[in-house]
């Protein structure tokens, strides 16, 4: 079997945190013949994975390398600091970073937050990752800050997360191989840009259907001819009356 003959499919990457349920069940009720694989990946990961053909397209966290690669930003979440549950941190709503300048804030080395200093006091040691972090946070060694959805990703009940009001970002996107902007590709654009199934830049819209005429004979039937009476009650009279009867001679 040629790849032309191939039954056509779709492969969708996304970083952790990244929760695409809602546009993959928008999928597969536009293309239900068109499966959609999912493929798990990395931030740092992501952009190679692209680039490499391992996806048609993914949700990737900004900033990437760009290099051969479009992307379209789709929103932006906010940053939480993680803390064990019996922490000061816990007690409000919100911090600055300036509250965590006495705190040991951890910095894995798959952080995805650009800093132009890093808060707080450095750890010892870096963990390796942000899931190792968190394992930290929950053994008292230092607080963590990560966008909201890593924070929930990782949630514990002996942990809690507050916003951090003057952190960085994080933004996420949907990149694909600048050369790969396929018809599938295309149709995912729409569904996360919130484009209706008929958009002119989603699928071929529906044509309209012409509305059928009337035949000739029908409309003539329902048309008065020109000069005919409209009430039959006064049909050959004049004013409307009846004549008197004649008598039979």
């Amino acid at each position: 079997m040629t790849d032309a003959d191939a039954s056509p499919s779709f492969r969708l990457a996304y970083v952790p945190g990244v929760t695409p349920t809602k546009w993959v069940r928008i999928w597969n009720e536009r293309l239900p013949n068109v499966p959609l694989t999912l493929v798990p990946v990395t931030a740092a990961d992501a952009p190679d994975q692209l680039r490499g053909g391992g996806a048609d397209a993914g949700l990737v966290r900004l900033p990437i390398d760009r290099t051969g690669l479009s992307a379209i930003p789709l929103y932006t979440e906010i940053p939480v600091v993680v803390a064990p549950k019996d922490h000061v941190v816990a007690a409000v709503d919100e911090v600055s970073i300036a509250d965590l300048a006495d705190e040991i804030v951890l910095h894995p080395h798959d952080d995805i937050l650009v800093w132009d200093n890093v808060p707080g006091l450095p750890a010892q040691d870096r963990p390796a990752t942000t899931a190792d972090a968190i394992e930290l946070v929950a053994a008292g060694i230092g607080l963590l800050i990560v966008p909201q959805s890593l924070a929930r990703l990782h949630h514990r009940k002996d942990l809690v997360y507050r916003t951090v009001s003057d952190g960085p970002e994080s933004r996420i996107a949907l990149s694909w191989p600048e050369d790969e902007t396929t018809e599938l590709v295309e149709e995912f654009i729409g569904i996360v840009r919130g484009r209706t199934v008929n958009s002119s830049r989603g699928r071929t819209p529906t044509p309209a259907q012409p509305k059928k005429k009337r035949p000739a004979a029908a409309a003539a039937r329902q048309k008065p001819a020109a000069g005919a009476r409209t009430s039959r009650s006064g049909s050959g009279t004049k004013g409307g009356k009846k004549g008197k009867p004649r008598r039979r001679s």
